[in-house]
């Protein structure tokens, strides 16, 4: 079983930036396809952006569109969240996933997809 581990958030300014990571423990996950999902209180969990295990291909949410990049090092074996321009409305919990997959280009943006969660971590964005 894969263990994911996300890097501390934060608490930020709007307009600020702010990078979370992602690592397995143990076990590495070059190729599963990865992804970062939020949840804000009262709502559904959100699909936030997913990267192929290639990194070639990658999927947005339309609310971060322009101001979020996903990455990953598969040498490294992390996922990276960089979030630029960021609003009161993204505070959320922030969760990275991963699943196994043997199709290299392949992206997947439903929470159902995935096999493997982190424990999630708080972002808090203020105006």
């Amino acid at each position: 079983q894969v263990m994911l581990y996300e890097s501390p958030g934060g608490a930020v300014q709007a307009g600020d930036s702010l990078t979370l990571s992602c690592e397995p423990a143990r076990r590495t996950v070059s190729n599963y396809v990865r992804a970062w999902f939020r949840q804000a209180p009262g709502k559904e969990r959100e699909g936030v952006a997913a990267i192929s295990w290639s990194g070639s291909a990658t999927s947005y949410g339309d609310s971060v569109k322009g101001r979020f990049t996903i990455s990953r090092d598969n040498a490294k074996n992390t996922l990276y969240l960089q979030m630029n321009s960021l609003k009161p409305e993204d505070t959320a919990v922030y969760y990275c996933a991963a699943t196994l997959t043997p199709y290299s280009d392949l992206v997947l943006v439903t929470s159902a997809e995935y096999t493997t969660w982190g424990q999630g971590t708080q972002v808090t964005v203020s105006s």
